[in-house]
């Protein structure tokens, strides 16, 4: 199988005189939209993938920019399936880092990559490029993504090997014709699940500030707050009601971003390593993530034996850590994953909370299979009264249950 990794702008001299079809992943950023002039600078037939995961990207403004270097804008939505392959399974699995905040882009980066050698492999595209940086880990996942899903061709980012600073690229695209770029600022990273926030003046963990402004779920409203009750219930492991209206996940999360948010539910702050051991800070906010794998929790603990869930905590974690080392479509994630979706058959019923400012109280658990008690005084009579009706008596390496007797010997 060929596959031949990409690094720097200068591999893409190299490719000028041997290929010409490039599918290139497309955001609309600086990074994506400064591409896109080097390809065209090239002489390279260009699709601009847009994949929508939830970002609320602007289509025009997409378009805006690949027209005006010549490219082929293809827009993609892959919402539903990045609920199916990606948030739901990270919901059975509780995929936090480090068990601290919900993960994001490991979920997403898979998605864009089969996205992209999809529509690689249709088109004839000989390269599939993305815009990853060795301070991102979207390039480990990526890169992995591609690789596992077979594509044989080049694959990479230019910016791996080729870092310019910013103030450079909003330079050169101003000189082409787009002069709106800005400079730095903080990179926001956003699908349905979770939006990400990293560098800027997140830059230095020791001394960091985020903006006010960075926040959509989570920011403060100047309206009347949605009701601090809420449920959820849940089918064989999957989020199919909120506050006794029947929702699709789709709906469900939206609703819950907005409804959750409003009460400052689900942002975090946290170090993140690097594929060589450096650390970066991100932050981010994702109130539907939070309630929904805390409900998930709540539930699995009311309907799975506890030797059940003890081994299913080994799994999860092997489950997230193949996810964040880009190793998606792996045998290991895979084989985790499959453990845990068979442990969610049981996983149905309905939690309760109350929500206040950053915080959702557990109100009530009703599972449909459930193992948990719901009157233990009536439960301790039963029990004394079934017991005691038999005792064990071992005699000569043999064991007899015999009739209890008042005053026996035990």
């Amino acid at each position: 199988m060929k596959q031949l990794t990409l690094r720097s702008f200068g591999d893409l001299d190299l490719l000028a005189g041997h290929t010409r079809k490039v599918i290139t992943l497309f955001s609309g950023g600086l990074d994506s939209s400064y591409l896109l002039m080097e390809l065209a600078r090239r002489g390279f037939e260009v699709t601009a993938l847009a994949v929508d995961l939830g970002d609320e990207t602007d289509p025009a403004d997409l378009q805006a920019v690949t027209d005006h270097f010549g490219a082929k804008l293809v827009r993609v939505d892959a919402r539903e399936a990045f609920i199916d392959q990606s948030v739901l399974p990270a919901i059975r699995a509780q995929a936090r880092y480090l068990g601290t905040y919900p993960i994001s882009s490991s979920l997403s980066r898979p998605v864009l990559a089969k996205v992209a050698v999809q529509h690689a492999q249709r088109l004839g595209c000989e390269v599939i490029l993305h815009t990853a940086n060795q301070s991102q880990n979207s390039l480990r996942r990526l890169n992995g993504a591609i690789r596992q899903l077979g594509f044989e061709g080049w694959h990479g980012s230019p910016y791996e090997f080729g870092a310019l600073p910013r103030e450079t690229k909003i330079r050169l695209l101003a000189a082409a014709g787009l002069p709106n770029f800005r400079a730095r600022g903080v990179s926001v990273d956003a699908n349905l699940w979770c939006r990400e926030f990293e560098s800027g003046s997140l830059d230095n963990p020791e001394a960091f500030w985020v903006p006010e402004s960075l926040f959509v779920w989570t920011a403060p409203r100047h309206t009347e707050p949605p009701s601090p009750h809420l449920s959820l219930q849940f089918e064989a492991g999957v989020p199919v009601d909120m506050d006794g209206q029947r929702l699709a996940p789709l709906a469900l999360i939206a609703e819950l971003n907005r409804q959750a948010g409003a009460f400052g539910i689900g942002r975090y702050s946290g170090l993140e390593h690097l594929e060589q051991g450096e650390k970066v800070l991100e932050v981010r906010e994702a109130p539907a993530a939070t309630l929904l794998m805390q409900a998930y929790r709540h539930l699995e603990t009311a309907t799975l034996d506890a030797e059940l869930i003890r081994a299913k905590l080994t799994q999860e974690q092997a489950w997230v850590r193949e996810a964040i080392e880009g190793r998606w479509y792996g045998g290991l994630r895979q084989a985790a994953d499959a453990f845990i979706a068979s442990t969610a058959q049981r996983v149905s019923g309905t939690v309760h909370f109350r929500l206040r400012a950053g915080a959702a109280d557990l109100c009530g658990i009703r599972a449909e299979q459930p193992l948990y008690l719901t009157d233990r005084d009536t439960w301790e009579q039963d029990v004394a009264r079934l017991r005691s009706q038999t005792h064990v008596d071992v005699e000569d390496d043999s064991v007899r249950v015999l009739p209890y007797v008042s005053g026996a010997a035990a």
